[in-house]
């Protein structure tokens, strides 16, 4: 398998704030209040919490969300919180619904949904806080090829369909050292509303524009032809028994499959902990929390397709149990011991000394619907 390691010295969304803005809650349990925040990044949050939290969302969070959810109850040992690896939009819209305390998601709300969490949580609204950053890794299956070089527009051509088989001159004019088969490229893809596809069709959107007319989308074009599988954990087991498949998925997940270095600038560029961190260090701040990535950087060692999962919580519930448990795991998330627990189990990127004050600031500032 494959290991996807970051160091921390590979600081990484030095975002300035985490806007405030929707939602209310369910759970129940029995709390007090939270005190400040520790020295260090550490959870503060209450001393005794106790009750099932629950969320739901971005699979691509899975193995990290393990972590969290198994490291929390080390700091409060009765509150246990649940999380139902759905995908991003089905998270968004469990969270909208009430069914959710909180969603994880590899996508911002927009303004339409944003509007909805209203009606749900109250007027004060959601806000996000960037917890797990990894790269997405275009990954294939082809018998004695590990990795091959592709830039944008063969990336497009390839998940559009226009390329067909792996030594298609496209490809084997930029891998000439490769042996590369007449094997047929079976296309796999997200069959759930995914927030790793509405990144990875950003990046197809914004770097080879002439080769993908599509929208950036949540859900797969269905004019596409295509194999799908629900999930990270899906698609990943579908290209993985499938000879000369082509997949993207969170690499932290990818187990032994191939992977395609990706044309930038000059140079092609292996996802890796140091291209990822450069990626999102040059995000610019976006609304309610959100970053946006520049999609079509030219500069040498980063590694453009990127995504950053959020948690998304209300910034006032319906009752003081939920909000005090949310608070309690939101401050686990962020912290020192939380960002490396995730990080040994997934190999995600740690957040920033900056970005874990201003989501402390955030986490604690929930308080109940008045």
């Amino acid at each position: 398998m494959k290991a996807l390691r970051f160091g921390r010295s590979a600081a990484v969304l030095s975002v300035a704030a985490l806007a405030l803005t929707a939602c209310g809650g369910n759970g129940g349990g029995t709390t007090e209040t939270t005190s400040a925040p520790a020295e260090g990044g550490n959870t503060s949050a209450p001393a005794e919490v106790a009750g099932t939290l629950v969320g739901g969302g971005a699979s691509s969070q899975e193995s990290a969300m393990t972590a969290w959810t198994n490291g929390v109850t080390e700091v409060h040992p009765d509150l246990t919180v649940t999380y139902d690896p759905v995908g991003s939009g089905s998270g968004r819209e469990g969270f909208l619904a009430g069914q959710y305390s909180f969603a994880g998601s590899d996508a911002a709300m927009d303004e339409e949904e944003m509007a909805q969490a209203e009606e749900v949580c109250g007027p004060e609204g959601v806000f996000h806080v960037p917890a797990y950053i990894s790269p997405v890794a275009v990954a294939f299956n082809l018998e004695g090829v590990d990795t091959v070089n592709m830039d944008a527009d063969t990336i497009a051509k390839v998940f559009t369909g226009e390329i067909t088989t792996w030594n298609d001159p496209a490809i084997a004019e930029q891998n000439p050292d490769a042996e590369l088969p007449d094997t047929k490229i079976t296309v796999v893809h997200r069959a759930d509303d995914s927030g790793t596809t509405e990144n990875f069709t950003e990046y197809l959107a914004a770097a080879a524009p002439e080769s993908w007319t599509y929208d950036v989308v949540e859900t797969w074009p269905s004019e596409i032809t295509a194999e799908s599988a629900q999930q990270t954990s899906g698609v990943v087991s579908l290209a993985q028994s499938t000879d000369g498949a082509i997949t993207y998925a969170d690499a932290s997940q990818i187990g032994n499959l191939g992977t395609v270095s990706v044309k930038v600038g000059e140079e092609y560029v292996p996802y890796s902990s140091e291209a990822a961190a450069a990626a999102v260090e040059k995000a610019k701040p976006g609304e309610a929390g959100a970053v946006e990535l520049d999609r079509t950087t030219t500069e040498a060692g980063v590694y453009p397709i990127v995504l950053v999962s959020y948690h998304i919580y209300c910034n006032q519930y319906q009752d003081q149990e939920t909000a005090d448990m949310a608070k309690a795991f939101g401050e686990y998330v962020v912290s020192e011991e939380g960002q490396a627990a995730a990080e040994e189990s997934a190999g995600n990127a740690p957040i920033s000394d900056a970005t874990r004050d201003a989501a402390l600031e955030s986490i604690q500032a929930i308080s109940v619907q008045g």
